[in-house]
């Protein structure tokens, strides 16, 4: 079983014309590291949020999202207050927003332990400055004692994922945690997860709008547009070999993490916008973006998830894309092109 697994997820809003969520498949193992990407506004962090049991306000959900065997969406508060205090975490993209100011960030890594577990307060700050250490934070008796605007934003994002760890959760949840780094401490954070993730053996939700990032870090990725899972594949077959077109616009705008070899590549920007809850159409919803859409085949109804090799696609044109020649597919991520027709 599953660790973490959503199924036919769906969560729609009061006078929306699309729900925010529309029949989420997706699953995350017990050491396994799992990308969801796409761009802003696609619904990743409401996916990530619905694994604690926080859904939106006046939200109609369906579906099942289970953690550890637990269904959310169903629980009840004590089902619910077990899966967050001792099953899963989440580490949220800015970590200033997370923690309160006026604490220190001894009060903030032990309140979990105290109030929830009954922890002395003696005990706690033990856990609390092992986890620092951990984190690569160099003096955690004097941070234990600071306040949050005495650290840097790197650091704190070390003291978030330090608190996410206290109660030794199986399931960890991250929301863009490198969002608002600078590029060389995103790297020192990544680093970080995937040691802990490693040590641990935890089960790992990576919510991320950078596609490279997903490819550096997971076992497989989720491809999501407009509420819906376009596309799913092992991570390296991904890579080399996108069947959707939303998930080849994504890897052809984004330049590559070591430089190529040969010529320099093009990026190619996706047009367009990415649809909002006010837009609704009666086929794919990636259609008026892309260059390949057929009338009388994409407008007529939503392209469902079908396998395609080793990826489960959601394109009515998913058997004319294919990949470049080798040659190419070496220098470059962005490694595929459709057949016109």
């Amino acid at each position: 079983m599953a660790l973490l697994e959503y199924e036919a997820l769906g969560i729609a809003l009061p006078g929306m014309a699309r729900p925010v969520l529309d029949g989420i498949d997706l699953t995350v193992a017990a050491g396994e590291v799992v990308a969801l990407v796409g761009e802003s506004g696609s619904g990743k962090s409401v996916t990530a949020r619905a694994a604690l049991g926080l859904f939106p306000m006046e939200a109609e959900v369906e579906g099942r999202v289970r953690v550890d065997g637990t269904d959310l969406v169903s629980a009840d508060a004590t089902g619910l207050r077990t899966i967050r205090t001792a099953k899963a975490s989440m580490i949220f993209q800015d970590p200033r927003a997370g923690i309160n100011p006026v604490r220190r960030i001894g009060d903030f890594l032990t309140e979990s332990l105290r109030v929830s577990h009954g922890w002395t307060k003696d005990r706690a700050n033990v856990r609390a400055a092992e986890l620092l250490a951990a984190v690569g934070l160099p003096d955690p008796g004097r941070h234990l004692r600071q306040y949050p605007h005495q650290l840097s934003g790197g650091m704190l994002q070390r003291v978030m994922i330090a608190g996410a760890l206290t109660t030794e959760p199986r399931l960890l949840l991250c929301d863009e945690p490198t969002t608002a780094l600078d590029v060389s401490t995103q790297a020192e954070i990544m680093a970080i997860l995937g040691r802990l993730q490693r040590e641990r053996d935890l089960g790992l939700l990576l919510i991320t709008h950078d596609i490279e990032l997903a490819a550096a870090a997971c076992d497989r990725v989720y491809v999501m547009y407009a509420g819906r899972i376009v596309e799913t594949a092992p991570t390296a077959d991904l890579f080399a070999a996108p069947r959707h077109p939303y998930t080849a616009g994504l890897l052809g705008s984004s330049p590559p993490l070591s430089a190529p070899s040969g010529p320099p590549v093009r990026l190619t920007p996706i047009p367009g916008a990415p649809m909002g809850l006010l837009d609704s159409v009666p086929g794919c919803s990636f259609a008026a973006r892309c260059r390949f859409a057929r009338p009388g085949v994409c407008d007529q109804s939503p392209p469902p998830l079908e396998p395609h090799g080793t990826a489960l696609v959601a394109c009515h044109r998913a058997d004319d894309l294919t990949p470049v020649p080798d040659a190419l597919a070496a220098t470059a991520p962005n490694s595929a092109r459709l057949e016109d027709g």
